[in-house]
């Protein structure tokens, strides 16, 4: 495998690239980029953390510096689509850490914030603007932005656009996007709506693709633990505070999941927070200024607001659920093992999940062993344990089927000879005699048949 310098990369750009560290490119950074530099349009298929940034930021770096470009208010010269704002502000790190060097300006468009800034920004000239569609289309609209000028066009984890419903604005972005431009399109799967967009967009395209056994997953510790709901969040907490465990990730399937973790951590003694989608921008971003500057141990996050997130050091990956997409597992184990590091993923997996696992298991072709550095068993319910103390899914069915089922009342007389009275005593809670009789008449009959039924004897 070569080394950046074989790479025809311009000496600015070589400098940033060895103060960063770097000195073998991943995969897809080895045959992305001479493709890159040659001018052809790249269609890449890779999860994110195999260093795609690098792959598309440092072509671009490379032309711009190289031909002396004046930035031009309100009309970038390149342009990278983000499906949210944390994957925003990471390739805007990299524009900054790999474009030390050269006289290169870019900034952010992302929605959350007020958009003054943004504008300003936008008018004084930029030769790249990174932003989210919704608000690139929003300022597009205002007229703050044209592209007529763009020469680089950059469209990174198109699937996740496409599911989180930027199809529409898509369309209207790449209708504005001049006719002759270079364009790189990248996208961790390719189904679905994936290739009729990239054959719109892509002219003769170089196809590069990374596989998930190509990844630094091989890097990383896989396990798995066969655990009930109501024990996930005990079991999380042992294994956070032992002494192996430094800085982890938590992945939820939803945003309730990531809160309710993230305060049952803090309530243990864990410093936790949570980011997901309902945060505010400020909060999220000071979520993760927290977390890389190691002032909180654990991030508790969601799939879709975990995009995008690059911090060094991340010794653990926790699933404390099983994601619904198998690609999704991939994603999520790559936030550690980065840059040849190794690291630990541990997956909960409870009885309703276990279809969710093999599916992961097909896609990285192996089966992953149960974990055997659990600190203690699990309690197992005790004999008169109802379903739903250990599995809330069944639990709850259980409780339906209960209610379907719902057994006579004590000392109700189903059958038997008219006239004969519900067993049973008053003290012991059965029904008081006369009661059936006087079922259907109504409050004041049933008043009218109790007083009679008190009357004394004698008056009667």
């Amino acid at each position: 495998m070569p080394d950046f310098k074989q790479l025809q990369l311009i000496p600015p750009l070589q400098r940033a690239i060895h103060e960063e560290g770097y000195e073998t490119p991943t995969p897809i950074q080895e045959r992305t980029i001479p493709s890159a530099l040659d001018g052809h349009d790249i269609l890449g298929c890779a999860q994110t953390g195999t260093g795609k940034t690098a792959a598309f930021v440092l072509p671009i770096l490379n032309h711009l510096a190289s031909g002396s470009f004046k930035p031009v208010g309100n009309r970038p010269l390149a342009l990278v689509l983000a499906p949210t704002r944390e994957l925003a502000i990471q390739i805007g790190d990299s524009c900054t850490a790999y474009g030390r060097h050269v006289d290169i300006r870019h900034t952010l468009v992302y929605g959350g914030v007020g958009q003054g800034r943004q504008v300003t920004a936008v008018r004084k000239g930029v030769h790249i603007l990174v932003a989210t569609p919704g608000r690139l289309l929003d300022l597009m609209n205002q007229e703050h932005i044209h592209l007529n000028r763009l020469q680089f066009f950059v469209l990174d984890e198109a699937d996740r656009m496409l599911d989180m419903g930027f199809l529409p604005d898509l369309k209207k972005i790449i209708k504005a996007l001049p006719v002759r431009r270079q364009s790189m399109f990248f996208s961790a799967t390719m189904a679905g709506n994936i290739k009729p967009l990239a054959k719109k967009l892509l002219h003769k395209p170089v196809m590069v693709k990374v596989d998930a056994e190509q990844t630094n997953v091989e890097l990383i510790d896989q396990r798995v633990i066969f655990v009930g709901h109501k024990q996930k969040k005990p079991l999380l907490s042992r294994i956070l505070k032992a002494g192996d465990v430094g800085q982890a990730i938590v992945f939820t399937r939803t945003k309730r999941g990531a809160n309710y973790v993230a305060e049952y951590l803090r309530d243990n003694g864990i410093e936790a927070v949570a980011i997901h989608g309902n945060k505010s921008q400020n909060a999220r971003q000071q979520a993760l200024t927290a977390f890389r500057a190691d002032k909180v141990q654990v991030l508790v996050a969601t799939d879709l607001a975990a995009r995008g997130i690059d911090v060094e050091g991340i010794t653990h990956i926790i699933n404390y659920e099983i994601p619904t997409e198998p690609e999704t597992y991939v994603h999520r184990i790559g936030r550690t093992g980065r840059a040849g590091a190794t690291g630990i993923a541990i997956s909960f997996c409870s009885n309703d999940e276990m279809s969710r696992l093999q599916s992961v298991e097909r896609l990285i072709g192996f089966k992953l062993l149960e974990d055997g550095r659990q600190p203690e068993p699990l309690p197992k319910p005790n004999p008169g344990t109802k379903a739903e103390d250990t599995e809330s899914p069944s639990g709850s069915r259980n409780r339906r089927r209960r209610r379907r089922r719902r057994a006579p009342r004590v000392g109700h007389q189903s059958s038997g000879a008219a006239g004969t009275k519900p067993t049973g005593s008053k003290e012991a809670g059965t029904l008081r005699p006369g009661r059936k009789k006087n079922r259907g008449k109504g409050r004041r009959g049933r008043r009218r048949a109790s007083e009679n039924d008190s009357t004394p004897k004698q008056e009667r």
